[in-house]
């Protein structure tokens, strides 16, 4: 899967953990994110020994699914650090294919639907408006009913690729959009979504590392795969080690 298609897949579950749970990174995320890469590398190795001291094999496997979710909410942040001149520029740039993309979906849909009185009025609907947070809005909205109603857009060949596309395309936009304008709050939003990506990828992370601990805890050649590198390399020489926390 894509990186975007980890952060879909995992919304739902870094959304529902408890907000007193969640957590900000302490390191760079993405130097977290390199390191649980080179950790599920060196745990599959050891998969056998970490499921018989109890690691559900599915927190193994879904590491590289919860990096990506990672990256992608990141990603989306690192984005808001632009100032509202750069979104400005950045829409100029980028508005005039959404709405190219928003003009053929409408096109397209109207001649594919044309037999089916339903889905017909459904695209009139979402034609009805006017303006960018609209386009943004109807973006999102074909992106949808093409992927519900997929069997009339094939009959005419239609290039099902835009329709995801166009969903990431309206979900970027919206960020940009909101940044050009000056609404500072999405960035508190987009900042808590990074952070909660980062929590639920630290989750499984730490799950992994302890019980690889627990395990190895005699073998050095295998206990070095599941300590903390970039922390240990920057620990406060004055600060008492919490063997716990940092794998030494």
């Amino acid at each position: 899967m894509s990186d975007r298609q980890d952060y879909d897949a995992c919304y739902d579950a870094f959304m529902a953990i408890p907000a007193e749970e969640v957590k900000a990174p302490d390191m760079p995320v993405n130097v977290a994110i390199q390191e649980n890469e080179n950790l599920y590398l060196w745990s599959l190795d050891d998969k056998d020994e970490l499921m018989g001291a109890g690691l559900p094999e599915t927190t193994i496997d879904n590491l590289t699914v919860r990096n990506g979710a990672c990256r992608t909410a990141e990603a989306m942040w690192k984005r808001e650090q632009n100032t509202p001149q750069d979104a400005q520029k950045e829409w100029a740039e980028r508005s005039p294919a959404a709405y190219e993309l928003h003009d053929r979906l409408l096109h397209d849909f109207r001649y594919a639907f044309r037999n089916d009185e339903r889905l017909l009025s459904r695209v009139s609907a979402i034609a009805d408006g006017y303006g960018d947070a609209d386009m943004i809005q109807d973006l999102s909205n074909l992106a949808a009913l093409g992927e519900q109603n997929p069997e009339p857009l094939q009959l005419i060949n239609f290039e099902m690729t835009l329709l995801p596309t166009a969903a990431t395309w309206a979900d970027e936009l919206a960020i940009v959009l909101a940044r050009a304008n000056g609404e500072k709050e999405i960035d508190s939003a987009v900042k808590i979504t990074r952070d909660r990506a980062f929590t639920y990828m630290k989750q499984a992370a730490d799950e992994i590392k302890n019980c690889g601990r627990y395990v190895f805890w005699k073998n050095e050649e295998r206990l070095k795969g599941y300590r903390n590198i970039y922390k240990n390399k920057n620990y406060s020489k004055n600060k008492p080690v919490d063997n716990t926390e940092t794998g030494e």
